[in-house]
């Protein structure tokens, strides 16, 4: 279990009166054990299916994660908190955690080959296309 994030009493006492109220559906399960999966998942950058058992069943937090997403509700509840000063507004964003497309590497449809050395030394080709050569004939005769 130590393994596992969960909110503590100041951060649950924080997130609590943001939460959506009386929504219809289905009796709700714990929301301070589903938002601390979510997190726990969100830190641990696992696939949902893998949530942990203690967090309740991974469908459930996936779709809270998901639902709460499209509504908005995540965004209301950062601003709250930022507003309260639990959070900092801004962040920083390690690269090694945004994926790369993949024809970034020069997979098909990525970068131009690019050509030999030798080539670009050189420079452009010395002879001339033989249809060029004649062209030029007819026209100084």
């Amino acid at each position: 279990m130590s393994r596992l994030f969960w909110l503590s009493d100041e951060a649950w006492a924080a997130i609590e009166p943001h939460l959506p109220q009386n929504q219809p559906g289905a009796r709700r399960v714990d929301d301070r054990r589903v938002i601390s999966g979510i997190i726990h998942m969100l830190k641990c950058g696992g696939r949902w299916v893998d949530c942990p058992v203690e967090y309740g069943p991974a469908t459930t937090v996936y779709n809270r994660w998901n639902r709460w997403s499209r509504r908005g509700v995540w965004a209301r509840i950062l601003m709250a908190l930022t507003d309260k000063g639990w959070i900092a507004e801004t962040a920083q964003i390690d690269s090694s955690y945004i994926k790369a497309h993949r024809g970034a590497g020069g997979a098909k449809g990525g970068r131009k080959p690019t050509p030999l050395a030798s080539r670009v030394v050189a420079g452009p080709p010395r002879s001339m296309r033989s249809s060029t050569l004649l062209e030029g004939r007819s026209a100084s005769s």
